[in-house]
């Protein structure tokens, strides 16, 4: 049995290669020598232990021996620790493999894109050129002494200690800058960096560590500006699909913790050296980071034991701002680079939303503002100048792609838009990495090169809204035929339906399973936010931001139509890009931002949805849509919402079948 961490599982005959598993599994595993072991780009990494995710136990010992060609490899330092070439790995067992991002042909399309924002320069970390006097034999004063003196006289800074390995280099660099050197000084309080001569640039890394996926934006800290970014897939995924799943490894698997923690921090060291070389910089340059992150994700990353947050009553370790040394938790930076993480909230509400809450501010308006980061689980916020809300809804990763029977993460040829003709019942989709629709007649030619592969979340979104719309499901999310319309696009799927939107050898459908997993999502946002307006006591917000990479891509209006927003004024509704990735940027450049978000957040009312009674009657309601009892006024201004229709019956073929579909209820 061969997994990766896309979701992708299969069997494959004893004695086959991981590379040719791949390659029949369709995932993507880059080879450009034919597998014969020269260009190592088919590394993967082996993994030990039991992923109950997937059912299996998952061993080393289930791949064939070190092969001559990977010894020779691994003699020359051309093949990591732990790492296997898949083309010379044969499988002899249960396996979990993971395909590093280094060795994946098509990488992670990641909408994670920075969000333009107006913020006012002021980051922890500045930089000040002092020239120092000569040494006197009749003044007994130290260079540090000096140094302290000159930066007091010429900048108005307090006295302030340096740091031992800085202060190692304090007179080297006096000597190489002819008296004249260029210190750091972090939070105005302590110097963490000495050069010769003038420095002109610091640099500073905000990132954004989610679930799914981890953004990084490399800021010069003089001027602000955003000179490079880096995204990647959270190399967690293997322990889990969500964030459940990986506390329940670490409660399984000794050291899961710490295998977790590891992983993600070589993720940071990946991105960091991405960046600085797109930037023409060194990683020394890197002197203070930011991060923003949920509970889980924050803890692991601080390597702090996650497994309290996995049951009630949901404890944080710490829910205040944390700066440490970058070095403490192996993180490759300048020897003395800082790292802040911003304060969770709550159990489920962490980080992150501190990001948002500091990007959007719903602390300082006037009008009810519902900000919404849908992931794996949705963190909301409610709220005005006055009061504001938090809560955080299981919405699951379908909305991600996942547990959909086409479904994949956003990458090239994943369907991302989808529009079906209300009266033929016809699709047309357009996939990531191809600009033309499937209509197109240039589609083939121009889509050859990233294939169409599976569906990702806007695209799931969008489909299942689209056959609503078009009468395909009703209100219930039951797929079935239509009376007075023919297509074989609606196809007979053992008991239920499907809506197929592409035939051929890679088909491509939506189950009746499919509908089940996003209104299971969706009613679990949408009852989320019902919680959380019955506390504010209102009926109604005025305006509603959607976050994150997800609230980027998809059309509001579809988001809508699904219900898994309450019903606004579609002009008051759209993205509002990174805003957790945003807030981590101005915690960057606005020193005076950490102390602000670290005031703000504990006047924040948290709503823990599982204690609520209502939930579960909100929820159940919020199963149908757009919704059971909420009409959608607004939403009905903009699209024309379908009236009920009965469902036409259909030979199934056999009795057992023809009474089944009897009993469906039918559309009245």
């Amino acid at each position: 049995m061969l997994f990766m961490p896309s979701g992708l599982r299969g069997r494959v005959p004893i004695g086959t290669t991981v590379l040719q598993a791949a390659q029949r599994l369709g995932v993507d595993l880059e080879s450009i020598c034919g597998g014969q072991g020269k260009c190592r780009k088919c590394q993967v990494l082996p993994q030990q232990g039991e992923f109950a995710k997937h059912g299996i136990v998952s061993r080393r010992e289930n791949l064939s021996e070190l092969s001559a060609t990977e010894l020779m490899q691994q003699s020359k330092n051309r093949l990591k620790d732990g790492r296997r070439l898949g083309c010379n790995a044969r499988i002899l067992g249960d396996l979990v493999v993971d395909v590093p991002e280094e060795s994946q042909q098509h990488k992670q399309h990641i909408a994670k894109a920075i969000t333009a924002y107006d913020i006012q320069v002021q980051p922890a970390l500045h930089l000040y050129t002092v020239t120092l006097p000569e040494p006197d034999m009749h003044s007994p004063l130290s260079d540090k002494r000096r140094m302290q003196q000159a930066l007091v006289s010429e900048f108005d800074l307090p006295v302030m200690d340096c740091e031992m390995t800085q202060l190692r280099l304090l007179q080297p660099a006096l000597v190489k800058g002819k008296r004249q050197i260029t210190v750091a000084v972090y939070q105005f309080q302590q110097i963490i960096g000495i050069w010769p001569g003038v420095k002109a640039e610091a640099y500073g890394l905000a990132v954004d560590l989610g679930s799914t996926t981890i953004a990084a934006q490399l800021c010069n800290l003089r001027t602000g500006e955003v000179v490079a970014t880096a995204d990647t897939m959270n190399p967690q995924i293997r322990f889990g699909e969500d964030l459940m799943s990986r506390v329940s490894y670490v409660m399984m698997n000794e050291g899961g913790d710490v295998a977790m923690t590891q992983v993600v921090r070589e993720a940071f060291n990946q991105l960091a050296r991405r960046a600085v070389k797109k930037a023409g910089i060194q990683l020394e340059d890197i002197l203070d980071m930011t991060v923003v992150a949920n509970p889980i994700m924050h803890h692991l990353f601080l390597g702090i034991d996650p497994t309290p947050l996995g049951t009630a009553p949901f404890t944080l370790t710490t829910d205040q701002m944390q700066v440490i040394r970058a070095a403490d938790i192996g993180i490759e930076l300048h020897a003395e680079a800082r790292v802040c993480t911003l304060p969770c909230i709550a159990g489920h509400i962490g980080a992150d939303t501190a990001g948002v809450i500091l990007s959007e501010r719903p602390d300082l308006a006037e009008e009810y503002v519902l900000l919404v980061d849908v992931g794996t689980n949705a963190e909301i916020v409610l709220g005005n100048r006055n009061r504001l809300l938090a809560a955080s809804s299981p919405t699951g990763p379908a909305f991600e792609g996942a547990q959909i029977s086409s479904g994949q993460r956003a990458a090239p040829g994943a369907i991302e838009r989808v529009r079906i003709d209300p009266e033929t019942l016809e699709p047309r989709f357009r996939v990531i990495g191809c600009d033309v629709w499937s209509d197109d007649p240039e589609f083939a030619e121009k889509s050859a090169r990233v294939g169409v592969s599976g569906i990702c979340g806007s695209g799931i979104i969008e489909v299942i809204a689209e056959m609503y719309l078009s009468g395909v499901i009703d209100e219930d999310g039951v797929i079935g035929p239509i009376v007075g319309k023919s297509t074989d696009r609606i196809v007979v799927d053992g008991r239920t339906y499907s809506y197929v939107i592409r035939e051929g050898d890679r088909s491509i459908r939506i189950t009746q399973n499919d509908v089940r997993a996003i209104q299971l999502g969706k009613a679990a946002l949408h009852a989320g936010t019902r919680l959380l307006l019955d506390y504010m006591g209102i009926e109604k917000v005025d305006r509603i931001g959607l976050a994150g990479a997800f609230g980027s891509h998809i059309d509001v209006k579809y988001a809508m139509v699904l219900g898994m927003i309450p019903d606004c004024n579609l002009d008051k509704v759209g993205s509002v890009g990174n805003a957790a990735g945003t807030g981590a940027r101005i915690a960057l450049l606005n020193f005076p931002s950490r102390r602000e978000i670290s005031e703000i957040l504990p006047k924040v009312e948290k709503i823990e949805t599982a204690l609520e009674p209502k939930f579960q009657e909100y929820f159940i309601d919020a199963m149908a849509i757009p919704h059971k009892t909420d009409r959608f006024e607004e939403l009905a201004k903009f699209v024309t919402l379908p009236a009920t229709k009965p469902k036409a019956e259909i030979n199934l073929g056999d009795d057992r079948n023809r009474r089944s579909s009897r009993r469906r209820r039918s559309r009245t």
